[in-house]
């Protein structure tokens, strides 16, 4: 079975920092963009970064370029999110989500409707 386990959120205060992880099973990590996604209350899924696992190239939403960072543990199946001076803007509830890289590229990455696979989510929360 494909699974894609996202955990890290958690409660902070603006400033602060998070590191996300997404442990991807099931399907050729190597294969797959993973992609990390943020959907607030009342507003639309967002694509916040995403990385080719294949060569490491990485995509960034203007909102988040300088204080995000995704990198890939192929080793692991895992790829990760270093939050770093979080906004209370950043409060969501975070997904990461799998498209095979074959049709797609990290330059113009895919809307969140055409991945094909998705984890559940882990809440993000920070104060002001």
């Amino acid at each position: 079975d494909v699974q894609l386990q996202a955990s890290g959120g958690g409660f902070l205060q603006a400033g602060g920092s998070l590191r996300l992880s997404c442990a991807a099973s099931g399907f050729t990590f190597g294969s797959y963009i993973i992609g990390w996604f943020r959907q607030a209350p009342g507003k639309e899924r967002e694509g916040v970064s995403c990385i080719d696992t294949s060569d490491g190239y990485t995509y960034y939403a203007d909102s988040v370029k300088g204080r995000f960072t995704i990198s890939s543990d192929n080793a692991k199946n895992t790829v990760y999110l270093q939050m770093n001076s979080l906004k209370p803007e950043d409060t969501a509830v975070y997904y990461c989500a799998a498209v095979l890289r074959l049709y797609y590229s990290v330059i113009l990455p895919p809307s969140h409707t055409q991945w094909d696979y998705w984890g559940k989510g882990t809440q993000v929360t920070v104060s002001s």
